[in-house]
């Protein structure tokens, strides 16, 4: 007997046989997912106990001590602390100024042993014992007193416009002096030249620190 059947016997398909829609496999390839997840087929990672949290929150931290602007503080911090930071944030001397906080402008300039140093860029840990002297140390009769001679010729050769970048100059200028770079305007713009003025004052600066600097 032949087997062989014909077109009228073969059952007729419930629907189309093309293909699943994009959308009928997103939809299923979203379900899967979410049942091995759930299954624990992806598994996270275990989760620290409370001796390892506590281990991972805890930040390494150390104790300096160290004189700035005649007074002695002894400070514990995070060992990634600038003395900028330092400066502003712990002890409220706000004259140093943030500005690129990379080094790159001189905003942030003080005297670290009669130094001049980017504080940005110093690590305020690395300072034990160290003598530190920023703009607000200047004065010799303090805040309320006497200007120091460098900021008064800024003030009288008008040096400055927007002011922000005023602390970090004055205190390169002081720098700069103490140094002997004085000798001619071209070694003063040399020898500061790691100090930018957006605003552009730079022919009145050198004038101010040659000022300063004839009559010291």
């Amino acid at each position: 007997m032949s087997t062989e059947l014909t077109e009228s016997d073969v059952p007729s398909p419930t629907g189309p046989a093309s293909a699943p829609s994009r959308r009928t496999f997103i939809a299923t390839t979203t379900a899967v997912g979410g049942i091995a997840v759930a299954g624990g087929l992806v598994a996270g990672p275990p989760p620290l106990g409370v001796e390892e949290a506590a281990a991972a929150e805890a930040t390494p931290s150390g104790r300096v001590s160290l004189t700035v602007n005649g007074k002695r503080h002894t400070i514990t911090v995070d060992n990634r602390t600038s003395l900028l930071d330092l400066l502003r944030e712990h002890l409220g001397l706000t004259g140093s100024k943030k500005g690129c906080n990379a080094g790159a402008c001189g905003a942030c300039t003080v005297l670290v042993d009669g130094r001049r140093v980017n504080s940005c860029l110093t690590l305020a840990v690395r300072l034990e014992g160290a003598e530190v002297t920023t703009v607000e140390g200047l004065a010799p009769g303090g805040e309320d007193g006497e200007l120091h001679p460098l900021q008064a010729a800024f003030v009288e050769q008008d040096a400055f416009q927007c002011g922000y970048c005023t602390p970090g100059q004055i205190m390169s200028g002081v720098g700069c002096i103490q140094e002997g770079h004085t000798g001619s305007a071209e070694e003063i713009r040399e020898w500061m030249s790691g100090n930018i003025c957006r605003c552009g004052c730079y022919v009145k600066i050198v004038r101010a620190v040659e000022q300063t600097a004839r009559g010291k």
